[in-house]
């Protein structure tokens, strides 16, 4: 695999504590009386802050200044913290040298920033199992859709066909993630990035899900970019990052037009301006830059890395086998995968619970339980519909489903979990689903735009 795994891991190897995170702390009110620490469980579609990213910020603030614009001393303080926390992500991500390391708003933003930089007549390739940030960015590219595999060897083995059949003599690009957001299952980025290159093509890597929770090199995966967000590495504000080659980026209009992107720009005779635009990471950061954005996720890697990724990792993998151990005891659950159960993966799970619309069940377990999970089709619609083994072309929202509780849905409950998650939050997530399973809703619910909420009517 394209990395590291770890083996069971015993209760009493976990040396490292959760890392803390904001909103650890607060409480929240159930419809059946009283309040419960809040357990958060949703990390795979907002991770909480860690507590060390928040006072790095916090201790910023009162220094914000404006970036490359000022000879003030807060606008240049302001300039090297942006620049460094560059250096900073490069770093963390292992880049080569000559990488650029371009700020964005998210995932979503870098690939389609990346999309916007294809080379006219680009082909790219992507699996159906991709979250709709890397599934639907290339609507000017000639795009070849494959199909989802049910191994490792085998999504190898289905990219290296696609390729061979390819047009060789134009640019190709192939988009896969590295952890999936629906199954958590880990992706072998590594030989599907062999395959790409040896047929031509290069290869971006979502690392939305990975990043978080294992050390991504992008010199041993031999990627050629990776693209995640700030907000899933527990550091939020609305940033995220696209690293890599520089020359498709250097190529390319800037993907916004205006200040900073340009080096010079000058009036013509005829009334026209020319531009010379800048051929670093800035040609793509027009506009005053999210400096404190920045900042958090340079803080964050920051922070994960002098935590000891092998610590983290050990700690979520015994999390992991905590949950699924809890889950396979209730035989009403169906846990989703794509590769089997022995499949390497991050702290994301699946599942569906028959007898039961998943709207309804998220909905008891927060009203009922103080946890928070996600229902739905996680934005990778085509791939939540061939693990629940429904038509691939049924329409669907990226939220909940229009069933009302009790009804057949075809959407999935998701758990999440990472390096801010206490033993206590899964444990209490276990116990819930099994008593839900059991003894049923303590409360009555009803749907209400498109969502299971407790009935407060009577």
């Amino acid at each position: 695999m394209s990395v590291s795994t770890v083996s069971t891991v015993a209760a009493d190897q976990v040396v490292c504590a959760p890392l803390p995170v904001l909103g650890r702390d607060v409480t929240v009110p159930l419809v059946t009386g009283g309040e419960v620490t809040y357990a958060a469980l949703d990390y795979a579609a907002s991770a909480p802050a860690l507590q060390r990213v928040w006072d790095d910020v916090a201790a910023y603030a009162p220094y914000y200044g404006s970036v490359h614009r000022g000879a003030g001393y807060l606008s240049q303080l302001s300039t090297d913290l942006f620049e460094n926390a560059r250096r900073t992500v490069a770093e963390f991500l292992d880049c080569r040298d000559g990488d650029q390391v371009v700020f964005t708003r998210s995932t979503t933003d870098s690939l389609n920033l990346l999309a916007a930089a294809l080379p006219a007549g680009c082909q790219v390739f992507v699996f159906e199992t991709e979250h709709h940030a890397a599934l639907l960015p290339w609507r000017d590219a000639r795009v070849t859709v494959l199909d989802a595999p049910r191994s490792p060897r085998q999504a190898v083995e289905t990219l290296e066909r696609a390729l061979a059949d390819r047009d060789a003599d134009g640019p190709a690009l192939v988009c896969v993630t590295g952890a999936s957001n629906v199954t958590g299952e880990l992706w072998p980025v590594r030989e599907l990035a062999a395959a790409a290159h040896a047929h031509g093509a290069r290869i971006v890597l979502d690392a939305a899900q990975l990043a978080p929770h294992h050390p991504v090199s992008v010199k041993d995966l031999d990627v050629d970019w990776v693209a995640f967000s700030g907000h899933k590495l527990y550091a939020p504000f609305g940033s995220g990052v696209l690293a890599g080659r520089a020359d498709w980026l250097r190529e390319a209009e800037p993907y916004l037009a205006g200040g900073g992107a340009s080096r010079k720009v000058s009036r013509r005779t005829d009334g026209g301006v020319d531009v010379e635009w800048h051929e670093t990471a800035a040609r793509h950061e027009a506009g005053s830059p999210n400096v404190i954005g920045a900042y958090s996720i340079a803080s964050a890697c920051t922070a994960l890395t002098e935590a000891g990724f092998d610590r983290l990792v050990a700690r979520e993998q015994y999390l992991i086998e905590k949950v699924r151990a809890g889950l396979a005891g209730v035989p009403e659950v169906r846990i989703l995968s794509l590769f089997g159960d022995d499949a390497p993966r991050v702290g994301v799970i699946s599942f569906v619970v028959e007898g039961w619309n998943s709207s309804h069940f998220a909905a008891a377990l927060s009203a009922e339980y103080g946890i928070g999970v996600r229902d739905g089709l996680f934005c990778a619609h085509p791939l939540v519909r061939t693990l629940l083994g429904s038509d691939p072309q049924t329409q669907g929202e990226c939220g909940a489903p229009e069933a009302a509780p009790g009804e057949k849905s075809l959407n999935a409950i998701r758990v999440s979990f990472g390096a801010g998650t206490p033993d206590e939050h899964v444990d209490r997530f276990v116990n819930a689903v099994r008593e839900l399973v059991q003894d049923g809703a303590q409360w009555n619910y009803r749907t209400e735009d498109g969502r299971c909420v407790p009935d407060t009517s009577a």
